[in-house]
């Protein structure tokens, strides 16, 4: 183990990202919610401010996912609050956009977001401008529940993922949920995983491309690289 840190009592970490070797940008879900970076060498607490939410007590809901943007901001998904908001490494906010349950947002190299909601998937611009939207009943054939991540492909597809609480719900043999699948920029599912039986791979929270060239880490936030 290269580095740990255990959140403490009453508070909840659910999205953490390295910047270089040396540093990790986490949220803590809390009262209050505190966004922090933290050098993973020293120890030392490089930057840490709050972060709005609308029910402090409420910590389980606050935040799911954040990244950083190649301008050296980052991109929140406030799923109590029902907006992604980006703000500057002095914790402005410079930019907010409405997503109902929001639980994900990615930047892409062109300047938009790709946010995932209640609703959806939609690449929208800093205008707020929707460029691409994707439901779930627009594949009836496709059983989704919670739709979570979304990231898009060198090859211009949307590749999504979804959750199935398979604990709170009965999985029904005939009609089991997809736990990812593939969109062209026209809707046309590519590929879909279904996989429940042997192996299981249980609900999808989130998925890594390994044959992704761009390193997830070499990012910035301010002056932290």
């Amino acid at each position: 183990m290269l580095w740990n840190y255990d959140a403490p009592a009453g508070t909840e970490i659910h999205t953490v990202q390295m910047i270089g070797k040396e540093h990790v940008l986490f949220i803590q879900n809390g009262d209050p919610a505190m966004l922090k970076v933290v050098n993973i060498t020293t120890g030392e607490t490089r930057k840490e401010f709050p972060l709005p939410v609308r029910n402090p007590k409420s910590v389980h809901g606050q935040f799911r996912h954040a990244r950083l943007t190649a301008a050296g901001t980052l991109l929140v998904a406030h799923m109590d609050a029902g907006k992604v908001c980006e703000y500057n490494a002095d914790g402005r906010e410079i930019w907010s956009f409405p997503a109902d349950g929001a639980w994900g947002v990615e930047p892409l190299k062109n300047g938009n977001a790709l946010i995932t909601d209640k609703r959806g998937t939609r690449e929208v611009t800093k205008r707020g401008d929707t460029v691409w939207a994707y439901a779930k009943a627009e594949l009836p054939d496709y059983k989704l529940t919670n739709l979570q991540l979304a990231w898009r492909l060198p090859n211009g597809n949307t590749l999504i993922n979804n959750w199935f609480n398979q604990w709170n719900s009965k999985l029904d043999p005939a009609n089991v949920p997809v736990q990812a699948l593939e969109l062209t920029p026209d809707k046309k599912v590519v590929w879909a995983l279904r996989s429940w039986t042997e192996p299981n791979l249980g609900p999808a929270t989130t998925i890594q491309i390994l044959d992704e060239p761009d390193a997830p880490e070499n990012v910035s936030f301010g002056d932290i690289k």
